[in-house]
């Protein structure tokens, strides 16, 4: 499996659960997802700025999957697993039944919708009004 993920701008973001986070590692893949603020530095905790985020990678995963059809086959048939139940995230159930899931860096952002906000922010980035 494979997913995209592009580099936190803002700590605003950083800190949205609406905003999936993904931990890489060196290799490329996913160590885990989270709604939470990942990582998590535990000197700044709350206090995190768009200055921390700039300076640490921090990154937004953008939801678009690539699957083979034997895994995808494998998925449907699995039960949620725990960590997917609590964090409401279907790739979990990936990493937690031991696939992996690699996550291509890019650097162009997008603007997800899930939620009534997110739409309206994208209705301005339409019109050329959202930055």
């Amino acid at each position: 499996m494979a997913t995209l993920a592009t580099p936190f701008r803002r700590a605003i973001d950083f800190h949205n659960p609406n905003q999936v986070k993904v931990v890489v590692r060196r290799d490329g893949r996913a160590l885990y997802f989270s709604r939470s603020p990942m990582p998590f530095s535990r000197d700044f905790g709350p206090a995190i700025d768009d200055a921390w985020v700039a300076a640490n990678p921090c990154f937004k995963h953008l939801g678009l999957y690539a699957y083979h059809a034997d895994l995808l086959e494998r998925f449907a048939s699995l039960p949620a697993c725990r960590y997917e139940q609590i964090e409401k995230l279907e790739q979990l159930r990936v990493l937690e039944n031991g696939d992996d899931i690699m996550v291509g860096l890019t650097e162009d952002p997008t603007i997800g919708v899930d939620t009534p906000d997110d739409a309206r922010r994208f209705e301005e980035a339409l019109e050329g009004r959202w930055q």
